[in-house]
């Protein structure tokens, strides 16, 4: 989460949701730990026994550090995979680089580490890298060149594959590995910063691998096979569709950020005018996003359950008289369904998503009758409505949630959203 407004709740919560965090962040600090191991490794033998083929390796990484240069900082609401995919191709073709125009080249595992790091650090400077960003490149990057190299400068890639038309799908396939590994890491680096279950989280990496990681193993692939041939020429040439993907990619994302802000505002709408408490919609919306990962939802749906949840008070702008301290909860289920078709209403004018509006229409249904997302929106909106109460604290209100399950809360969201709450602020 991004702010905490609740203390930790972890009694009257079931199961080691408390035991998640720990394991997530020993994890992440057990791959930092092995991207740090593999890039000394790597800096260490390439000091000792000098760079070979130093024209190649600047080649490779003046390109690698032109992507990084070109990194994108992605907004937080968009669920960013690979921010620099110019510089993550260049650091997989330069890993499975056989030959340059005909001759083999000289470089083993450990001087693509070195490579990639350097490279990737000077492309960085002025905006450093995120440590996770580092570590799965290092990791993915030496995993390709570990699979690889050893094969190549052995002689036995040419006994068993050689360079008949084998050998482009030999590289297909180790790209393919390489994109399961970072798929897997990435799973764990976000299960770190989320608390979220591990499943749900791998299962959205893999969906991307179709994406931008097809592109960005395609390209790495053909470079490779382009330099073996044409020599170092051929680098810009293969590498411009990609970076005017990025580009095309980034122009996207700014106009991403802006629908969020737009609607963020539209959301504090109800604040300005006083039907809402200072940050409810916020905290509702923050609190929504985590439940609704803890529940498994994908990147997608969370992101239509993000923005219903920051609207979902928009109907009482056409309230005559404000409701106190913007309560839904209290007031008569007719009013409630009243409010949310108001609500509904003004969505669908915002250009958003015709599931907001449903999600926002339906917040006041019986749980029964709702998808998922109006499940989670509804008790999350009423837990913040309850706490609002200085005599109610969250273990209080969560145990009023749990008692109001036989028609107003989906037991299992109740349950996610304690788990959320025990994981205390940092979750």
């Amino acid at each position: 989460m991004t702010s905490a407004p609740y203390p930790r709740a972890t009694a009257g919560v079931r199961g080691p949701a408390a035991h998640r965090p720990d394991a997530g962040v020993r994890t992440a600090r057990r791959l930092h730990a092995a991207a740090a191991a593999v890039a000394l490794t790597g800096l260490g033998w390439t000091a000792w026994h000098g760079l070979a083929q130093p024209r190649v390796a600047l080649a490779f990484g003046a390109l690698i550090a032109l992507g990084e240069a070109a990194r994108r900082r992605h907004p937080t609401t968009v669920e960013a995979r690979d921010t620099a995919p110019v510089g993550a191709a260049g650091g997989l073709a330069y890993a499975l680089l056989g030959d340059v125009a005909g001759a083999p080249t000289a470089h083993g595992a450990a001087q693509v580490v070195a490579v990639v790091l350097a490279a990737t650090l000077t492309g960085a400077l002025g905006r450093p890298p995120a440590r996770d960003h580092l570590a799965r490149r290092l990791l993915t990057t030496g995993f390709a060149a570990v699979c690889f190299q050893p094969l190549h400068h052995s002689g036995a890639l040419d006994r068993w594959i050689g360079h008949g038309p084998y050998y482009a799908p030999f590289l297909l396939l180790l790209l393919a590995l390489t994109a399961l590994c970072d798929a897997v890491l990435a799973a764990a680096l976000g299960r770190a910063r989320t608390g979220g279950p591990y499943g749900p989280a791998l299962r959205d990496e893999l969906r991307a691998l179709p994406g931008i990681g097809s592109a960005i193993c395609a390209t790495g692939a053909v470079m490779a096979l382009a330099v073996a041939v044409a020599g170092l020429w051929a680098l810009p040439v293969f590498c411009l569709p990609l970076l005017l993907t990025q580009l095309s990619f980034r122009r996207w994302s700014a106009v991403r950020a802006t629908c969020h802000q737009t609607i963020a505002s539209l959301a504090r709408s109800t604040e300005i005018a006083g039907h809402t408490p200072p940050g409810h919609a916020r905290r509702v919306a923050v609190l929504s996003r985590a439940t609704g990962r803890e529940l498994g939802l994908r990147a997608p749906d969370l992101t239509v359950l993000e923005y219903a949840a920051l609207m979902h008070d928009i109907g009482q702008l056409s309230l005559v008289d404000p409701v106190p301290a913007g309560a839904t909860e209290p007031l008569p289920p007719a009013e409630r369904r009243r409010i949310a078709l108001l609500g509904g209403a003004v969505v669908r004018q915002t250009g958003v998503p015709a599931e907001v509006a449903v999600v926002v229409e339906r917040q006041a249904d019986p749980y029964r009758e709702q998808p998922l997302a109006a499940r989670i929106v509804r008790t999350v909106n009423a837990f913040d409505d309850l706490t609002g109460d200085r005599a109610i604290g969250p273990l209080l209100a969560l145990e009023r949630l749990r008692l109001a399950t036989a028609h107003d809360h989906d037991p299992q969201v109740v349950e996610a959203l304690g788990r959320v709450l025990a994981r205390g602020p940092d979750a």
